[in-house]
């Protein structure tokens, strides 16, 4: 590969490393969209989409737009938060239903979290009460960090089917089958999967949570896009935590929860008590061991250096700072005030050396061994390290299909928040996953073909990028330097200097002179005439050559004999020939240039 191509090809990696940093990574379906805004303009601020309210089909257990811009079907808790200050303990935080702030569609709204540092409580019953059996479970809704987010959850809570579950009283405390959503404190940021899990011997409940999800979920709440957040929960004791369609999160119920569902058959004896006797220490000090007559206790460990001596030009008498010189006293100091200035001090010039009283260095006394202490060896009696007992685990219990959770019946949000204008939109429960893609698809997806339209220019893009990687600017630099560099490279221009160097040179340059006569003699038989005086001008002999044509055969033997016997003169004595040719008044010039070329030729 030549090596312009190779600098070509290093620009083109570059560039498109850059592009890579900017754009995140896109999901499956984004050629969909993007086939449909292409035509857009990219000062284009705005794209009107047909938007529908979504209607579901299939078997849906819940489903809520808030479009036609009523609540009746939600209730507002009246109650109170147990264990709070009574100044922040009733739920009165307000909902409002709007639009998004940005890439609107008309005519869809959403509920809107509108209150600060207040807790808000608000809850909707389901069609008929969810079972678990043999149909999966599917959860889904959007979410929309409008103001992104400061502390405060965006999560859902699916309440447990009771005969007395009242939603005027519902909070913190509401018992709940399954809690799933965004949540953020400090720097934090979480996706929750959280379902409570009955103990089948004492009856009681425990809450179970999923494993992190290995992704970064940072952008979700900071992009001030809606995102779409779907759990899927199977019959064979999987689930699945999606963002945007994009599985973030998946595992077993039996094997991927914290704590693990399932207790141990055994446990340690809480009564079982380690034995006095009991040696836990693999090594001891040697009890025969004894401390050498020789040993220096005593002594200190550091010493002056006695071997030492004060460096050549140590100043004792000087300071080691000294008042700086060039110091002026300010024009605007008051000796009353301020007391008599005095220059500020800095580093003595005259201490190259040192100054000061001149000590020898400290060093480790070679003498000194510390305290004595008897070597370790392997301890006789080591028993190990003590552990209790083991007992069955009189709680053990073995749930092989934890699946089967509690029925609910209500959703719930039940939210405390720092930050306002959080956006909750088209939520459904159902069970089959077409059902929640078709929901998804008239739904999010137009807000999601919006957000793409709407998109800044890749220049703005670039520029957001580089603020969050610093690094990207040298990038930038770099990327564009390089076209510069690549057109001074191929355009500069050469070809010129070459046709130079080239002019100098020619075929007849590289011939030995038999193939140049050889070559005069076919440009004499083709009629060439002009090549004929031009090699007459340019060839060797005792005189110049005659301007009459050869019109035979003789004659051009005669003129190729008498060039043999020329060239194999000026080869023999070069030097001769060129003193004699700048004696010849007739033919000077064009003889120096004719053995100049035959030199370099036998050279």
């Amino acid at each position: 590969m030549q090596p312009h191509w190779r600098w070509l090809c290093l620009a083109m990696f570059l560039v498109g490393l850059s592009t890579a940093e900017v754009n995140d990574k896109e999901d499956d379906d984004e050629n969909d969209v993007m086939d449909t805004t292409e035509a857009n303009t990219e000062n284009q601020s705005y794209l009107e989409v047909m938007y529908q309210t979504p209607v579901p089909n299939g078997d849906v257990f819940f489903s809520e737009t808030f479009d036609d811009g009523s609540l009746d079907r939600w209730v507002l808790s009246k109650t109170m938060k147990e264990d709070a200050d009574e100044d922040i303990s009733k739920y009165d935080g307000q909902w409002e239903l709007e639009e998004l702030k940005e890439n609107k569609l008309s005519g869809d709204l959403g509920l809107v979290l509108k209150s600060t540092a207040r807790h808000h409580a608000i809850s909707a019953q389901l069609k008929e009460p969810f079972v678990f059996d043999s149909k999966p479970l599917i959860v889904q809704y959007e979410v929309n960090f409008q103001d992104g987010i400061d502390c405060g959850g965006a999560y859902i809570k699916l309440l447990s089917h009771s005969s007395d579950l009242n939603l005027d009283e519902f909070h913190d405390r509401t018992a709940y089958t399954i809690m799933f959503g965004p949540d953020k404190c400090g720097e934090d940021y979480k996706l929750h999967f959280i379902f409570r899990h009955k103990n089948p011997i004492i009856e009681d409940y425990d809450e179970k949570h999923a494993k992190r999800p290995e992704v970064d979920l940072k952008k979700y709440f900071t992009d001030k896009k809606t995102h779409l957040y779907t759990l899927i929960l199977k019959p064979d004791n999987t689930y699945e935590m999606l963002i945007d369609q994009t599985v973030v999160s998946q595992g077993s119920l039996l094997e991927d929860v914290i704590p693990p569902l399932n207790p141990p058959k055994e446990i340690d004896d809480p009564k079982d008590k380690k034995p006095n006797e009991w040696d836990e220490r693999p090594k001891i000090p040697d009890p025969d061991a004894v401390k050498p007559e020789d040993w220096d206790e005593g002594g200190p460990g550091k010493i002056e250096d006695v071997s030492a001596v004060k460096p050549e030009g140590w100043l004792d008498d000087e300071p080691h700072l000294a008042p700086d010189p060039e110091a002026q006293k300010p024009n605007d100091w008051n000796d009353d005030m301020d007391g008599e200035w005095e220059a500020p001090l800095i580093s003595n010039p005259k201490c190259k050396t040192g100054c000061g009283e001149w000590k020898p260095p400290i060093i480790d006394n070679p003498n000194y061994k510390g305290q004595w202490k008897p070597p370790m060896i392997e301890n006789p009696d080591y028993q190990g390290i003590w552990k209790p007992r083991k007992i069955p685990n009189p709680h053990y219990f073995e749930d092989l299909n934890p699946f089967r959770m509690t029925p609910f019946s209500a959703i719930g949000l039940e939210l405390w928040s720092m930050t306002s204008d959080i956006y909750f939109d088209n939520f459904i429960i159902c069970t089959e996953k077409e059902v929640a893609d078709r929901w998804a698809s008239d739904s999010w997806g137009l807000k999601k073909l919006v957000a793409s339209a709407n998109e800044p220019g890749m220049i703005n893009q670039l520029l957001s990028a580089a603020e969050e990687r610093p690094w990207l600017w040298g990038l930038y630099i770099l990327t564009a330097a390089l076209p510069v560099g690549l057109l001074v490279l191929f355009c500069w221009p050469r070809k010129k200097i070459e046709e130079e160097d080239d002019a100098d040179f020619s075929m007849s340059d590289f011939l030995e002179p038999d193939e140049t006569d050889l070559a005069f003699q076919k440009d004499m038989k083709k009629g060439d005439l002009e090549s004929t005086e031009g090699h007459k001008e340019t060839t060797l002999d005792k005189g110049l050559w005659d301007d009459e044509k050869t019109e035979n055969e003789e004659e051009e033997e005669e003129f190729i004999q008498e060039d043999k016997v020329a060239a194999a003169a000026v080869n023999q004595s070069s030097d001769d020939e060129m003193k004699e040719a700048d004696e010849g008044a007739d033919c000077g010039d064009t003889l120096k240039k004719s053995l100049r070329k035959r030199r370099v030729r036998k050279d």
